[in-house]
This record gives structure tokens, C-alpha cells and sequence, in this order.
């Protein structure tokens, strides 16, 4: 990657803590939000195509890749104020937003506390708990999402990871794709050494078990719709329809797409379709 594609990485110190994110691009500032069990690195496909029209700032978020991994502060309300605090160090107001997973449910809550300063909201193949996690967690209709309810047990998950983190991750990937090989052991590699880190399970375990008092946060923000623009994409083969369906309780102005060909990991099995969406969307 040349000029405008490089991508640098930097730390800032906000809201207490640590943060790592790369930043690169001209133009106005887009920022990209990661899921679980990853890191900013799951925007590598899709960032250098984007650069060339936007600034893009993709954190790692607390607890995950190379951000520090705090004992509290999973909430995503917390977690949310860590993203807003970056953006206004960085010296942004109006943003475009995309979160993807458990970034998807931080980037709700930034719009949700910010309206005025997103200018375009992009989700990606999650539900919110309060609106569609219910739904999404009968494992009748979606056998694979039993881990939810099992990393919010305080202590369990990481007691019975730790040591296999490799095995385990690699087949929660894998399960969780249309095509197994779209992250690779490389990639899988590197988000396992980062969650094998002192502290690398239970913080991103933490993201789970906040969930009630994200939920909370969730009803308290649905009295006002959002009114911003919001493109809500589903995999085909992960939570589809879904989620324009939740985000339509949510915000007024509302365009579902389903990603075809697409297990969860949008940006790394799709980029090029993501790429496609999202430019015209923010534009």
C-alpha cells in the first residue's frame, strides 16, 4: 500500500486507558469498529479501498488486540465514550460509523449518545441485546450461538479455554463462516495470541457479560429513534434479514442488505461485496 493507503499505528491515552488504532486515508473521518474475538485487523481487506476518500481510524477496542485490557468498563456505554474520546483527540467531530459484531453494538450506542455527530451509521451481522439477541439466542434456530450465554458465566469460559485457545477459536471461526478458509490460520494465529495475552480471555469475555447493563442502556436509548441514515447488512448465511429487522425498532431511517455468499465475518469473507455496499451508503 502507497501514499494515501498507508495505514500507521498509534496509541492514545483516553478514558483512563490505553488504546491502540491504525489511521490512514484523506478526507472525512470514517471509523471502523471490530467484533469478537478480533481486533482492527479484520478491516485489513477492506480499509485500503476506502482510504482513498475517507480518513479511517479502526481501533482495537479495550480488552481486545493491542488495547489495554482493564478489569471493568465492558459496558458499551463505556466502551463507547473509550471510541468517542479517540475521535475528539483526534480532533473529529461528525463521523461516519461501522461496527461489525460486538462493534456493532458499541457504534448504536455512540450514535445513539452522539446523534448529531454521526453522520452515517453502517452495522454489521449483529443483534442488540433488547432487540433481536432474544430472538438470535434460540438455539433451535441457531445452534451455533450457545457461546453467548457461555462466556457470560463469570470464571467458566476462561477456565475451560485456556490452554486449547488455538483449537477453540479455530473452530468457533469456522463455524461461524460460509467459507472456512476466509480467515485463515495467519489470522486466526494472531487473534489467539492476543487473547492468550495475561488477561486476553477475560476481558473479552467481559464484552458478554455486560450485557444487561446493555440491554438497559439499549431501552433507555430506543425512546428516540435515531435519524441518521443506517445501512444494516446480514451474511447470508449468518443472521441476514435479521438485522434491518432490529435496527427498524431503532432508528427511522433504516436500508437492510444482505451480504450473499457471507457466514459473520463480513469483512474478511466479503470484502469486496462490503466495499461495494458501503461505498455509495457514505457517500
Amino acid at each position: 500500500m502507497t501514499g494515501h493507503n498507508v495505514v500507521t499505528h498509534h496509541s492514545a491515552q483516553i478514558n483512563g486507558i490505553r488504546i491502540r488504532y491504525g489511521m490512514g486515508g484523506k478526507g472525512p473521518p470514517l471509523v471502523l469498529l471490530h467484533g469478537f474475538p478480533q481486533s482492527s485487523r479484520t478491516w485489513r481487506h477492506v480499509i485500503p479501498a476506502l482510504t482513498a476518500d475517507y480518513t479511517v481510524i479502526a481501533p482495537d477496542l479495550r480488552g481486545f488486540g493491542d488495547s489495554d485490557r482493564p478489569a471493568s468498563g465492558y459496558d458499551k456505554r463505556t466502551v463507547a465514550q473509550d471510541v468517542y474520546e479517540l475521535v475528539q483527540q483526534l480532533g473529529f467531530d461528525e463521523i461516519n460509523l461501522v461496527g461489525h459484531d460486538v462493534g456493532m453494538l458499541v457504534a448504536y450506542e455512540y450514535a445513539a449518545r452522539h446523534p448529531g455527530e454521526v453522520r452515517r451509521l453502517a452495522v454489521l451481522d449483529s443483534v442488540l441485546p433488547g432487540f433481536g439477541l432474544d430472538a438470535v439466542m434460540d438455539v433451535s434456530k441457531f445452534p451455533h450461538v450457545w457461546h453467548v450465554p457461555f462466556f457470560s458465566i463469570p470464571d467458566v469460559a476462561e477456565t475451560l479455554i485456556v490452554g486449547r485457545e488455538r483449537e477453540f477459536f479455530t473452530d468457533f471461526t469456522r463455524k461461524f463462516s460460509y467459507d472456512p478458509n476466509a480467515v485463515d490460520d495467519a489470522d486466526i494465529a494472531y487473534y489467539v495470541d492476543r487473547l492468550k495475552a495475561p488477561g486476553g480471555l477475560r476481558s473479552a469475555f467481559a464484552h458478554y457479560r455486560t450485557f444487561p447493563q446493555d440491554r438497559a442502556s439499549n431501552e433507555e436509548n430506543s425512546r428516540i429513534k435515531l435519524s441518521m441514515p443506517v445501512l444494516a447488512i446480514g451474511g447470508e448465511f449468518s443472521l441476514g434479514e435479521m438485522v434491518g429487522q432490529a435496527m427498524q425498532q431503532l432508528a427511522e431511517n433504516v436500508t437492510p442488505i444482505v451480504v450473499k455468499s457471507s457466514g459473520h465475518w463480513i469483512p474478511e469473507e466479503q470484502p469486496v461485496q462490503l466495499i461495494d455496499i458501503l461505498r455509495p451508503f457514505l457517500k
